[in-house]
């Protein structure tokens, strides 16, 4: 796995519609700017990528943690995504995301029952993409269905992949739509 460069990004929110929120709403993105060994050509056999979720699963989901400053048992939401270079394809990011990547991400926030939500698109360097995220335990836990969008401003570039996890420390602001809660989620 070749990196470029990892980056992190923390959001902090302290007021939502004029209110306060306390303690404030914590979400970070742990991302990953890598060499596609596969830019320019088709390959059969992509379990060399398979194989880097497998290790950024681990790498970036402890990164969020640090970013959050909080221990795995704080973690509440995840999700996954990946922007490939136009000289990949998003099959590349699957291959990414998809086989490996959720046992050691999983491991690296002690736990999670729940599939860990993705997004995967093609672009060039500045592309945003959403980072779809719900409660690490459960599908259906409402207020914690969200999204934090994240962008690299130089990634990524023709022949690389950027690799974003997000991990919270909280549902959505102020959430009120009902359905399951945390709280009733069976451990």
């Amino acid at each position: 796995m070749e990196v470029r460069k990892y980056v992190t990004v923390v959001e902090d929110v302290r007021k939502e519609a004029g209110q306060k929120i306390e303690p404030p709403n914590r979400r970070a993105a742990a991302i990953a700017v890598i060499k596609n060994p596969f830019a320019g050509r088709y390959e059969q056999d992509l379990t060399p990528l398979m194989d880097v979720g497998e290790q950024l699963g681990g790498i970036l989901g402890k990164m969020a943690l640090e970013a959050l400053g909080i221990g795995p048992e704080q973690a509440e939401s995840y999700g996954k995504a990946a922007i490939v270079g136009e000289k990949g394809e998003r099959e590349h990011a699957a291959a990414i995301l998809h086989p490996k990547l959720g046992k050691p991400f999983r491991e690296a926030l002690g736990g999670g029952k729940a599939i860990i939500p993705s997004a995967k698109k093609m672009g060039g360097p500045g592309t945003p993409i959403d980072v779809p995220v719900h409660y690490k335990d459960e599908a259906f836990v409402r207020s914690h269905f969200d999204a934090m969008t994240v962008r690299v401003e130089d990634a990524p570039w023709s022949d690389e992949i950027v690799v974003a996890l997000v991990v919270t420390a909280a549902g959505r602001p102020l959430a009120r739509v009902g359905g399951k809660t945390k709280e009733e989620v069976e451990s």
